[in-house]
């Protein structure tokens, strides 16, 4: 335990607690008070801007928030799930304590919180998060992608992998763990040499190079971030592979041409669960009889909107899907689901190992933005990792193969043997 962990913790006797200036609680801190009890009663303590401090009665706060101003509060308030981070990226507020430990306190009060008020209900209904179609798709991945290879260069590690790695063990690297990722896709694929994949939604391009250089496959991959595939060209002339990959920038929707495997990994949350039949078809009409493939996935346990800051300031149209979602894509078009993982624990150690990159790199990050942006990607990134470590979020791994195909393995056994 820290000293600030200490201080929060002799801070948190009701009976001690800093009230108004008449000793008793403000109108502002009950209002605050029925907001913590509304969320679930998180073990959080606020300070207000006059001093007060108010947290719950029979609470042990794990980390302190330091509220600037009267108006912040109010702001907080009307929209807590949107307004709270706003004024941590405005600096509006202050985190004492670890803001990831605020985070997974914030998620698992929420599994306990009552019923919704109605002001959250209304909220809920008026919220439109932007849209898939094939315009809405570009603008959202342009927002979120297209801000600069430099700055994902710094805390992503040298494979420039974004998405979920794979630790065989707790001590594995971050650049060792997404190699072993890559490498547990394409055995789950069964990848033979002379084969042709498509891939789609392809990031920086690091799972295609790998499948064509060490399972000596052709792969045709996707991707609609102007700044990703003029990465992924540049990388795949340099390695000499671009005569085994292809990086074409177009929407998943435009694919076309006959394939022995499909794969897309960290791009089904970027669809829309209304556009999951539609997927459907396009994996249907690119197989063989005998394809396989393999859809990699952030998730739920249950269908839910994404966090709704998150999906407004970082992620616009992201939508993790549940198992019986993602079941859209496959029963309509007669596609057998052979096999589902489950890699939340290791969406979490990724994530661990992310923030720290990021963290160490603040200077710089700020230096090609400014504080704002650093805060922002701090909270995106920590409200991340409590998720995956909370269960709120799920990574599937979802491996199948055409109706028709008997060539499917009869054990798992190719999965772990070199």
């Amino acid at each position: 335990m820290n000293a600030s962990d200490e201080s929060l913790m002799s801070s948190s006797d009701a009976a001690q607690r800093e009230r108004g200036t008449d000793g008793a609680r403000s109108f502002e801190g009950r209002l605050l008070e029925r907001m913590l009890t509304r969320l679930g009663s998180p073990e959080v303590e606020f300070t207000l801007w006059t001093g007060e401090r108010v947290a719950l009665a029979g609470v042990e706060p794990v980390c302190r928030v330091r509220v600037s101003s009267r108006a912040t509060l109010l702001s907080i308030l009307a929209n807590p799930a949107v307004r709270f981070p706003d004024a941590y990226c405005d600096g509006r507020i202050e985190i004492e304590g670890d803001l990831v430990r605020l985070l997974e306190r914030v998620y698992l009060a929420d599994e306990r919180a009552p019923v919704p008020s109605a002001l959250a209900r209304l909220l809920g209904r008026l919220r439109r998060p932007h849209g898939n179609s094939l315009a809405g798709s570009r603008a959202n991945i342009h927002h979120h992608y297209d801000i600069g290879n430099a700055f994902y260069e710094l805390w992503l590690g040298q494979t420039m992998a974004y998405t979920c790695a794979y630790y065989p063990t707790a001590e594995t690297a971050l650049d060792q763990a997404q190699i072993a990722k890559m490498d547990h896709v394409c055995r789950k694929m069964r990848l033979r040499s002379g084969e042709h994949v498509v891939e789609a939604g392809c990031g920086w391009g690091t799972l295609a190079l790998h499948m064509a250089r060490h399972y000596g496959v052709k792969v045709r991959a996707f991707n609609i971030s102007k700044e990703q595939v003029a990465y992924a060209r540049e990388r795949a002339e340099r390695e000499g592979l671009a005569g085994q990959v292809e990086y074409i920038r177009d929407d998943y929707r435009n694919i076309s041409g006959r394939y022995d495997a499909f794969v897309s990994v960290g791009m089904l949350e970027h669809v829309g669960v209304d556009n999951y039949e539609g997927l459907g078809a396009v994996v249907a009409r690119s197989l063989g009889d005998n394809g396989r493939g393999l859809i990699h996935s952030i998730g739920r346990n249950y269908p839910a909107p994404m966090q709704p800051w998150i999906e407004k300031r970082i992620f616009p149209g992201a939508c993790p899907p549940s198992l019986a979602q993602m079941s859209r894509i496959f029963e309509p078009h007669n596609l057998s689901i052979l096999d589902v993982e489950n890699l939340r624990l290791h969406y979490a150690q990724t994530l661990r190992h992310w923030l720290e990159l990021f963290e160490l790199a603040g200077d710089r990050v700020q230096h090609m933005f400014d504080a704002k942006f650093v805060r922002m990607w701090r909270m995106y990134l920590a409200g991340s990792l409590a998720a995956f470590t909370t269960g709120t979020l799920q990574l599937f791994q979802v491996v199948f193969a055409t109706g028709h195909n008997n060539e499917v393995p009869r054990t798992r056994a190719h999965l772990y043997v070199p």
